[in-house]
């Protein structure tokens, strides 16, 4: 009995902060544009002559490479995450699902920007009557460029799976439909998010501390490379990040 004590003392000094009591924190925040929004830019108009026109331009169709929700002054499709991997990693937040969705409607990628842990699998669906190409241009991952059929439903898209982080967020086109265009973040942590609508964004189950992040646009790049937050346990909301629209001019 004595023995077996001193093992289970031993494996409780050897054991991860996860099972030592440690806490964790959730951080809530907005990235949101300083000054006037400017209004949306017109792709392409309903029953424009382009290809595919009866899918495509069935409806007024925008760019959607800088979104900013007119009320909030929210920015949308904003990857926010941990510059690296801290030590310790909530034990629910290290346990992906096996897969996430990427759609394809209205000959616009579904989402815009997409937030992959890596090992986890994308499964690309098409929800247009007509087909479509995903062509993926990752700087360490394996690229492919596949055929996705008209109809495909979830449990019959196509899948592309991920094997390791990268640098940075990386291109998804569609070569038939030349303004179709995503990004993928995929990291080796949980700890990355992409803005919404209304340019929010929450990351979950932090470890408690200072942690160093990233703020990347497609138009922009990086909007801040050292993005320093202070998690405490708990709820964390933090100040809104402003940026200025002269950021997010297209080059």
């Amino acid at each position: 009995m004595k023995k077996a004590f001193l093992l289970l003392s031993a494996a409780a000094l050897l054991a991860p902060s996860t099972l030592l009591g440690a806490e964790w924190g959730t951080v809530s925040g907005k990235i949101v544009l300083k000054g006037d929004v400017p209004s949306p830019v017109l792709l392409h108009a309903k029953g424009a002559d382009i290809k595919d026109k009866e899918v495509c331009a069935a409806l007024d169709t925008y760019k959607d490479d800088l979104v900013i929700n007119a009320d909030t002054k929210g920015i949308a499709n904003v990857f926010v995450y941990l510059a690296k991997a801290p030590k310790s990693i909530h034990p629910e937040a290290g346990k992906p699902a096996p897969k996430v969705i990427f759609d394809q409607k209205n000959c616009l990628f579904i989402p815009h920007t997409l937030v992959v842990q890596a090992g986890q699998t994308v499964e690309v669906l098409n929800s247009d009557t007509i087909a479509h190409n995903t062509h993926t241009y990752p700087l360490r991952n394996q690229a492919v460029n596949v055929l996705v059929a008209p109809d495909t439903k979830a449990g019959s898209g196509t899948d592309v799976a991920t094997t390791t982080r990268e640098t940075l967020p990386h291109q998804v086109k569609c070569d038939y439909h030349p303004w179709m265009m995503a990004y993928w973040l995929v990291v080796d942590h949980p700890y990355a998010a992409a803005t919404d609508a209304e340019g929010n964004f929450k990351i979950e189950n932090l470890p408690v501390g200072t942690h160093e992040c990233r703020i990347w646009h497609e138009r922009a790049g990086y909007l801040d490379r050292k993005y320093v937050i202070e998690v405490k346990a708990g709820d964390n909301t933090l100040k809104p990040v402003e940026v200025n629209l002269s950021q997010l001019e297209e080059k």
